[in-house]
Order: C-alpha cells, then sequence, then structure tokens
C-alpha cells in the first residue's frame, strides 16, 4: 500500500525529530563524561600501598589529585573526616575505602582497601572517570600453584630476561599454607621462587629480572626467619594484595626489606616501576 504525499511527510518528519533527538542525547551524554575530571588509578593504588609506610603525610607524586576525588567522594559518603581529604592515601583512607568496599557487600580480598575497578568505577559515578585501569585477572593453576594471570605475565617476562625457568615454592591466595609467611601470600601476587641450582650471582641476576618487570623482590636466607634459601617476590599494586604484601611493597619504595625489622633493602638496585608501566617503557 503506498502513502498519499501527505502521510509520507509527516512520517518521515517524525523519524527525523527522532534520530535528531537522539544524537543530541548522546552527544549530551558524551560531553558530560568528557567533562567529569579522571582518576588515574594506577597512581592511586600505587598511593594506596605507599602511603601508609610513610613516617609522614608525604604524597605520592602524580597521585595527589585523583586521590583527593577519592577522599572527597568517601567523605561525602561519611565514611572519611575532612580533615583527611588531603591526597595522602594513609591508613584512615585505606580503613575508609575498605569500609566502603564492604558497604557494596565485599568481604574478604574484594575489601583490601586497595581501590579495584569495579569497586573505584562505582565510587565514580557521576563524579569522575577512571582511568589506566588494573586488573589481576583470573586465578591459574602453575607449576602446582595457583597465582593470577596478571602475575603470571609478569613472571614469564622475567623468566624471559634471565634466561631462565622459575620454579614455585609458594604461589598465592594460600592463607595459612605457611606460618612463616605472615600471611603475604593469603592474597594475589605474592610467590616465592625456588633458588637450588643457581649460583650467588644468578640469584642476584633473578632478582633483578623480577624487579625490572615489577616485582618488590628480595632474596631471603635462613639468617632472616625460620625458612631455606629462596626469592619473596610481591607484584606491586596488584589489587588481590593481602595488606601484609600492601606493606611489604610500600616499604619496597621507601627502599627497606620488607621483613619485619624494616632493614634497609639489600637487593640490587633498580628504577622501581610497576608491570604497566614496564609494559609501556
Amino acid at each position: 500500500m503506498k502513502l498519499p504525499a501527505y502521510a509520507a511527510a509527516l512520517v518521515s518528519a517524525v523519524l527525523v525529530t527522532s534520530l535528531a533527538g537522539t544524537s543530541t542525547t548522546s552527544v549530551a551524554h558524551v560531553a558530560d563524561v568528557r567533562a567529569l575530571p579522571s582518576v588515574n588509578m594506577e597512581a592511586t593504588v600505587k598511593a594506596a600501598q605507599i602511603d601508609p609506610r610513610r613516617p609522614d603525610n608525604a604524597l605520592t607524586p602524580g597521585a595527589q589529585a585523583s586521590v583527593l576525588l577519592i577522599e572527597q567522594a568517601l567523605r561525602d559518603r561519611k565514611l572519611l573526616d575532612t580533615k583527611y581529604v588531603d591526597g595522602h592515601f594513609g591508613t584512615t583512607t585505606v580503613a575508609a575505602y575498605a569500609a566502603y568496599q564492604k558497604s557494596l557487600g565485599y568481604t574478604g580480598l574484594a575489601a583490601n582497601g586497595l581501590p579495584g575497578k569495579t569497586s573505584l568505577t562505582k565510587l565514580g559515578a557521576g563524579r569522575f572517570t577512571v582511568t589506566r585501569v588494573i586488573e589481576p585477572g583470573a586465578r591459574v593453576p602453575t607449576g602446582g600453584v595457583v597465582i593470577n594471570t596478571r602475575t603470571r605475565a609478569m613472571l614469564t617476562e622475567a623468566e624471559r630476561l634471565l634466561g631462565r625457568t622459575f620454579v614455585l615454592d609458594q604461589g598465592s591466595y594460600n592463607p595459612g599454607g605457611d606460618p612463616t609467611s605472615a600471611g603475604t601470600h593469603d592474597g594475589g601476587g605474592a610467590v616465592d621462587i625456588s633458588v637450588k641450582g643457581m649460583d650467588a650471582a644468578t640469584r642476584t641476576e633473578a632478582v633483578r629480572a623480577l624487579r625490572r618487570v615489577g616485582f618488590a623482590a628480595w632474596l631471603r636466607s635462613p639468617a632472616q626467619g625460620d625458612w631455606p634459601w629462596h626469592i619473596h617476590a610481591v607484584a606491586i599494586s596488584d589489587t588481590d594484595l593481602s595488606s601484609q604484601a600492601q606493606h611489604q611493597v610500600g616499604d619496597y619504595y621507601l627502599g627497606r626489606n620488607g621483613l619485619a625489622d624494616r632493614g634497609p633493602d639489600d637487593g640490587p638496585k633498580v628504577s622501581i616501576r610497576t608491570w604497566e608501566e614496564y609494559r609501556r617503557n
């Protein structure tokens, strides 16, 4: 059936108006999103590991603006006092963020006080966007232990640099598996690597390779604790880190050894960077 000329014109006008309205709405939405400030997740997670271990309220370079946006959002949710909205992601802000995660129904590692992608996106709804996203990835079995895909990729690259395959004595997500680990392996990102068959020089080079790709890594000796020679490595900025592993990463940035005595770092000196920073450079 052919529409009369006037009817066809009316249908055409309705369609044009509808499409124009949709286009205008879409453009307005994009403009609103672009108008929002952004939170750099990489910088924020880095600050959440380092700042609680600082002896003062110094700020993590490059993180202040993002941390302030998060603290303001936590303040508006009555989870953080105004006096702590200062750009320093210290213990009080970590506790406030953990409380926010719990308010979303998260438990365990999902409420560890480190901003994860999902919780950070929800916190920023209508307030800020999230850039430089970090994700630990799925848990995967590797060499008889469990790690996540981000950690596995990091280990693979460190092996390539070293020219040697690692043997893992302990993986991640292993709560209570080894009491001498003091909880560092309860979450993601932590591994212990066997040094059997390595001479002293190779051990040092193994630690160096791990540090280059984004691990806080140290060679551990029996003189330091109730354990055999091994390399302990923690993937910097893994958002599944246990609180103990978070502290080790913070201490690594501050030039310490990651042990309870917080002694000076005894490993090879390299430029500290995360896995994401390594891949970009």
